[in-house]
């Protein structure tokens, strides 16, 4: 009871002392902020834009480039335009109320900043906007009740989210409920073809004209093999003979087992052990090559000053964790699809479901909070969207921008007075737009609260490395 009421006292501070210590002014606070978050915000969004003109993989035409620049300064002006407002907001109220309240200390200002900055965004922007802080806040909310030992921790707690997450996502994939056109598809329901495999979409063809596959290959074989291997030859180039060999050899264990009994309900060409095989294989080759060439990409200055430790960087058991899960996911589905086509002599877009939460257990392999939150929140959006298309639920005008708002409200506060339950990822994201501010603000007083705000604040800056200090271009306060 002592702690709920000790959080509804005031505490009477200046600006100066709480908000801006290292200047008397708010409005050079405000104009020195701004003019720090401008020119990371540009640096930040230009790279993003210009990669992704470059991903499309043709050369830009003039409107692209326009429309390229024009997007930069958009999303520039939104982010700095949100760091503005925070600094503006936060001496404003307490000019008006002459203290500084446990909302008014962070929350409100970061929710008022974002109600004015999120307009200025792209309204396509807006929901991934919406989507990657409602996930950040959402394992922010998580951190505060544990550390007030509200939730205890679930082990494999992720995995459960994202298994319960993607089963959901998938049964929708089967069933038909999304966009057919390419260019207005969700990229959700992309990634999901392309690791589980166009043949379980809703009304597949199947080709016919696999029965008899491996007779024809066989018979291409024996007709084609001549006597071109003298002996002569096969003396001089043995080596290349033995691989041709082997090649040959495994060209016919992979005809058999193309020809493989399969299911007449079942969607996919060739055997259901072919189609299990080549699925998981297939992603496993993609989740290791992504896996070496990040380590590659990250290492690559430590590799050239010690090209010794190639070996040590590269071949980790954690370097498999990736395509474990990847090859796992497209596995385990496809599997247990076919088994349930097999049991039940019918196809169903809701046996994608149990497939879903068996092919979940793979992400064990590669647990991450980020990805089970994210999954979590899009296919929660997408299940609202479609809740709205058949009238299952109201259509809420500005949802979007109200639990974005929302979020950063809630991240603002726990990056003031409760720092340490911050993911590390923000907190470096908050000190790289602020030029190091938010980290120098004054949180002394804050401490009044009983949150333990200065300890959280030191422990942050040894967590994340970071130190407290003002930036302002490219100069040290």
């Amino acid at each position: 009871m002592v702690q709920v009421l000790s959080k509804l006292v005031p505490i009477r501070v200046t600006c100066q002392h709480y908000v801006h210590p290292w200047t008397n002014s708010c409005l050079e606070a405000t104009v020195g902020l701004y003019l720090q978050a401008l020119l990371n915000s540009l640096r930040i969004y230009g790279t993003v834009y210009m990669i992704a003109l470059l991903m499309r993989g043709k050369f830009p035409r003039l409107q692209d480039l326009k429309k390229t620049l024009f997007g930069i300064l958009q999303s520039t002006a939104f982010l700095s335009g949100t760091a503005f407002g925070y600094s503006m907001f936060l001496c404003l109220l307490r000019k008006v109320l002459g203290n500084f309240n446990i909302l008014t200390a962070s929350f409100m200002p970061a929710f008022l900043s974002s109600v004015f900055s999120i307009l200025i965004e792209r309204p396509s922007r807006r929901t991934l906007l919406c989507l990657y802080v409602s996930n950040v806040a959402t394992e922010t909310v998580w951190n505060m009740l544990k550390a007030r030992q509200v939730v205890t921790p679930v082990k494999y707690g992720q995995v459960a989210i994202f298994g319960v997450s993607i089963a959901l996502l998938l049964t929708f994939w089967r069933a038909g409920l999304y966009e057919r056109d390419e260019h207005k598809m969700d990229p959700m329901f992309k990634i999901v073809r392309f690791v589980i495999g166009p043949h379980e979409q809703k009304d597949f063809t199947r080709s016919g004209s696999t029965n008899n596959f491996y007779r024809k290959e066989e018979n291409k074989t024996d007709s084609s093999n001549s006597p071109r291997w003298n002996t002569n030859r096969k003396h001089k180039n043995i080596i290349f003979h033995l691989v041709n060999q082997a090649l040959k050899a495994y060209k016919r264990i992979i005809n058999k087992i193309k020809c493989c009994d399969r299911h007449a309900v079942c969607p996919h060409p060739f055997s259901c052990i072919y189609y299990v095989l080549q699925g998981t294989t297939k992603m496993f080759s993609l989740g290791l090559g992504l896996q070496l060439t990040l380590k590659l990409v990250l290492n690559i200055q430590t590799l050239f000053k010690s090209p010794e430790k190639f070996a040590k960087v590269l071949f980790r058991k954690d370097t498999l964790h990736l395509a474990n899960f990847l090859a796992g996911s497209s596995g385990i589905f496809r599997a247990v699809s076919c088994l349930l086509r097999r049991t039940t002599g019918q196809d169903n877009p809701l046996f994608a479901f149990p497939a879903g939460l068996l092919a979940g257990i793979a992400f064990s392999q590669y647990p991450d909070t980020t990805i089970a939150l994210y999954v979590f929140w899009k296919t929660a959006q997408i299940a609202y969207n479609l809740g709205i298309e058949r009238g299952h639920v109201p259509d809420v005008p500005g949802f979007n921008m109200f639990l974005y708002c929302l979020s950063t409200g809630i991240l603002f506060h726990v990056a003031l007075l409760e720092p340490q339950n911050l993911r590390s990822s923000y907190w470096k994201f908050l000190i790289n737009i602020s030029g190091g501010r938010v980290a120098c603000m004054n949180r002394k007083p804050l401490d009044v609260w009983g949150l333990g705000t200065s300890q959280g604040l030191a422990q942050t800056l040894l967590r994340t490395r970071t130190k407290e200090e003002v930036q302002f271009l490219g100069c040290k306060w």
